[in-house]
């Protein structure tokens, strides 16, 4: 039923952004050019992060030009071009991949921010990636493990730890709010962290929660 609701907040969406502003055809092809256009790198590695599979991956980004240049009027400028292609690219991913069943079932998010809300959470295991020791851990096992996270624990590291998203931008973008944010990323960093412990002893990392 989740589920359910997320494919048709996704499609509702999309048809919110056919309206506001009236181009001239010149205006939309600047845009396009100068605004849309530099993050199409940024656009690919999302894309392959979310589905794993390089045809998809090109498909969703061209997919999400496609609508961006269809729906340029709801595009306000001097607003942040990157995050609102990241939103529809992410909305392309759950219309069309998730109903293909590519992704596996989905986590109880509710049951998960119940316990990462509550008194018995330490936050000190939580900290940013960007600042945490595995910033230094570069390589095959970091994205094996990043990538073996459920798409929506993905999707949350990736935006905000990869692509510097504010989270007021990622609620945007995933049409959640920042509590849901806050408390989805701080259990996916708990779980990437987890994947790599052992990995990171074993390099000789310091177990940052085990200081003298």
């Amino acid at each position: 039923m989740e589920e359910d609701q997320e494919l048709r907040s996704g499609e509702e969406n999309e048809e919110s952004l056919a309206k506001n502003n009236n181009y001239s055809s010149a205006e939309k092809d600047r845009l396009f050019n100068n605004e849309f256009l530099p993050h199409i790198t940024s656009m690919y590695n999302f894309a392959y992060r979310l589905s794993f599979d390089e045809d998809d991956a090109k498909d969703l980004v061209q997919e999400t030009y496609l609508k961006a240049y269809r729906f340029i009027n709801s595009f306000q400028q001097g607003t942040n071009a990157k995050a609102w292609l990241f939103r529809i690219l992410k909305n392309s991913f759950i219309n069309e991949f998730r109903k293909r069943s590519k992704e596996p079932t989905k986590v109880d998010y509710q049951e998960v921010e119940t316990y990462y809300n509550s008194d018995e959470v330490d936050e000190t295991i939580t900290t940013d990636l960007r600042v945490d020791s595995l910033q230094h851990m570069i390589g095959d096992e970091v994205t094996t493990a990043l990538n073996s996270l459920a798409v929506d624990f993905r999707t949350v590291i990736i935006l905000c730890d990869l692509e510097d998203f504010t989270y007021e931008e990622m609620a945007k973008i995933l049409d959640i709010p920042i509590g849901t944010i806050r408390s989805r990323l701080h259990r996916a960093r708990n779980l990437l962290k987890e994947r790599l412990n052992k990995y990171a002893l074993s390099m000789g990392y310091k177990d940052q929660n085990n200081k003298p």
